[in-house]
């Protein structure tokens, strides 16, 4: 087995992408695992830091379709999934399509959608279709949504349910630039937006085709026991009302699987596994009131857990 492929064709998004997004390297990276493990990402990040531009960037780099959807309290779940409109040439009520019938879908600010409106997102992300009028239509291969919410302005918002956080394979935050970066961001876009020139440099088909290739990443069975002493952590931890699920498992597991293939390697270390497990499993824990009164985080929780668990060498029985 060869993964020269996937490691190239990583290696040209990022480079590509990162001619509109300057200074973001790491954070794209982990963007290219989660494309290759088609999860979907959430972008918790203040304004104006380049999380619309991330997305178009991307999807434009593999000339997939693109859509924004602005999630706001008065939007219903028929205008992400689509409504049936009735003809009256034909008599006959016809499917009009909503935004998420799209390769890439990013949902601005979802937390400023109602629950009811942000669960017409679960179906599509978890199943890839909508069911309508008793009619299940599958969405286009590769679909991928990227969920934008501002970590500091909460007025006017609805946290995203236990239910939908799990969803997410990670959560990323790009964060300001450093000065240099940022002094070339004023100079590339002097004139017009970098963005408006993106090329594609990829296929969606080899993006797809590719995902086999890191499936057969091999995961030594002393990394599977690391994985799950990790998670099963979380559960068991004092300050945590409920720990990570089975899906958080098999999101450290993907990932590790993917970071590997994007770096040339046939197998998972251990190193990928802690470089993951701060973006695939916080946002899946919910603390204790009493724990977050006392200032405690779910990111800081992982760090201690990450340090406390150790590697077993010794090859565990087999089940």
């Amino acid at each position: 087995m060869t993964l020269n492929p996937v490691q190239a064709f990583a290696q040209t998004l990022i480079d590509n992408v990162e001619t509109v997004i300057i200074g973001k390297r790491a954070q794209i990276e982990l963007l290219m695992v989660a494309l290759l493990c088609q999860g979907h990402v959430l972008l918790e990040d203040v304004p104006g830091t380049g999380k619309t531009m991330l997305a178009r960037a991307v999807a434009a780099s593999m000339e997939l379709s693109f859509k924004r959807l602005q999630c706001t309290p008065d939007l219903l779940p028929n205008d992400i999934t689509g409504v049936d409109v009735f003809n009256q040439q034909t008599g006959a009520f016809a499917f009009q399509p909503g935004p998420v019938f799209v390769n890439v879908l990013l949902a601005d600010e979802i937390n400023r959608a109602t629950p009811r409106t942000q669960a017409a997102l679960l179906e599509a992300m978890q199943e890839r279709q909508v069911t309508m009028g008793g009619t299940t239509r599958k969405l286009p291969a590769p679909f991928l949504v990227l969920a934008t919410q501002n970590p500091i302005e909460y007025e006017g918002t609805f946290p995203l349910p236990e239910a939908q956080l799990d969803r997410f394979l990670m959560r990323l935050s790009l964060g300001y630039p450093e000065q240099a970066d940022e002094i070339a961001i004023l100079r590339n876009q002097r004139k017009e937006h970098p963005i408006e020139a993106v090329q594609s440099v990829a296929q969606g088909e080899t993006l797809l085709a590719l995902r086999d290739a890191v499936t057969e990443v091999h995961v030594d069975e002393t990394l599977e026991a690391y994985i799950l002493a990790i998670v099963r952590a979380t559960r068991d931890h004092p300050d945590v009302a409920l720990g990570a699920s089975p899906r958080g498992s098999l999101a450290l597991y993907k990932t590790a699987q993917a970071l590997a293939a994007l770096r040339g390697r046939e197998y998972a270390l251990p190193d990928d596994v802690k470089r993951l497990a701060p973006i695939t499993l916080p946002h899946r824990l919910i603390l204790k009131p009493e724990s977050q009164l006392r200032g405690r985080t779910a990111g800081g929780i992982l760090t201690e857990i990450l340090e406390q668990v150790a590697l077993d060498l010794e090859t565990p029985p087999s089940a």
